[in-house]
């Protein structure tokens, strides 16, 4: 039987759902959700099996205009996702509409003459009357091939999405193993993991100014594994506050990110986790490589 495999890249502005969606698509966690924007910093495959399918969902950070070198490494990783895919799902959050930032990724995108398929997310949210003619507004800033309406949060219509994506990958044998979920390293998505809980326990500035790195993952004779991760912060006052009064905010940082990383490798974690000030780590070629970004732009 012919079997097909292929590359589908979401691509949007921060904030569309990216990562719920490609959550949703693929049954699992494989990347960090929160309601706050800039959540995903690199690229990270979604293993979709279906029929004789494999899609491979690449989940890229939202795109927007970059300041730091850490924000320069992310729009690339954004862009990159984009070229090298057979499919653009073209995300855009349909209670936002066509803001500025929007915008400026649909008219880059239709730069690159690619094929482009565009995904309403959170039409939950709004009345069927405000999709058509948002529809055409998009429509007519690039050229789509497909329009689907559907809710990543809920999952209505991400099923008939799910059928035509199967049936539009190029004919050819499988890159991955089909229980494969995702490309992401283990010691990888503990490190994020991590930091999904200081998007979740923390607010303002913080997130963005905080990056996880996995120190040592080490298997155990006992068949469990020792996650060593340290925080880097850029001052003081957020050192302070990710460690919380008497160690309480970094303890419940730890059982959030140990607990999620025990359902998703199946098997007993034990999670250490330290904190550091380090002035302008997302300036650092180091810290950008170590977290899975380019370094060179």
């Amino acid at each position: 039987m012919t079997t097909r495999c292929g590359f589908a890249a979401l691509v949007g502005a921060p904030n569309a759902g990216k990562s719920t969606l490609i959550n949703r698509l693929t049954g699992t966690k494989l990347s960090i959700v929160s309601p706050k924007a800039q959540t995903t910093r690199f690229r990270v495959i979604g293993v979709l099996m279906h029929d004789q399918s494999q899609v491979l969902l690449v989940d890229t950070p939202g795109i927007f205009k970059p300041r730091r070198k850490l924000d320069r490494a992310m729009v690339a990783a954004a862009w990159t996702g984009s070229q090298d895919a057979d499919i653009t799902l073209l995300l855009i959050d349909a209670k936002v509409g066509l803001r500025d930032e929007v915008r400026a990724v649909v008219e880059a995108l239709a730069k690159q003459q690619r094929r482009v398929w565009l995904v309403l997310n959170k039409t939950d949210l709004v009345t069927p009357g405000q999709l058509l003619p948002l529809t055409q507004e998009l429509s007519a800033l690039v050229p789509v091939e497909h329009v689907f309406m559907l809710s990543a949060r809920t999952g209505d219509g991400v099923e008939a999405m799910v059928q035509h994506l199967a049936d539009a990958m190029p004919e050819g044998p499988f890159l991955y193993p089909e229980d494969d979920l995702t490309d992401l390293p283990d010691r990888l998505l503990a490190a994020e993991l991590v930091r999904e809980q200081i998007f979740m326990q923390t607010h303002e500035e913080i997130p963005y100014q905080a990056t996880v790195e996995t120190e040592s993952f080490k298997e155990r004779e006992d068949g469990s594994v020792r996650i060593e991760a340290t925080i880097y912060v850029s001052r003081p006052g957020h050192k302070a506050i990710l460690i919380g009064e008497k160690g309480q905010r970094i303890r419940s940082i730890g059982e959030k990110a140990r607990h999620e990383l025990v359902r998703l490798l199946e098997r007993p974690c034990h999670l250490f986790i330290n904190v550091k000030e380090r002035a302008g780590w997302d300036e650092e070629r180091a810290r950008l490589r170590a977290i899975g970004l380019d370094d060179s732009v």
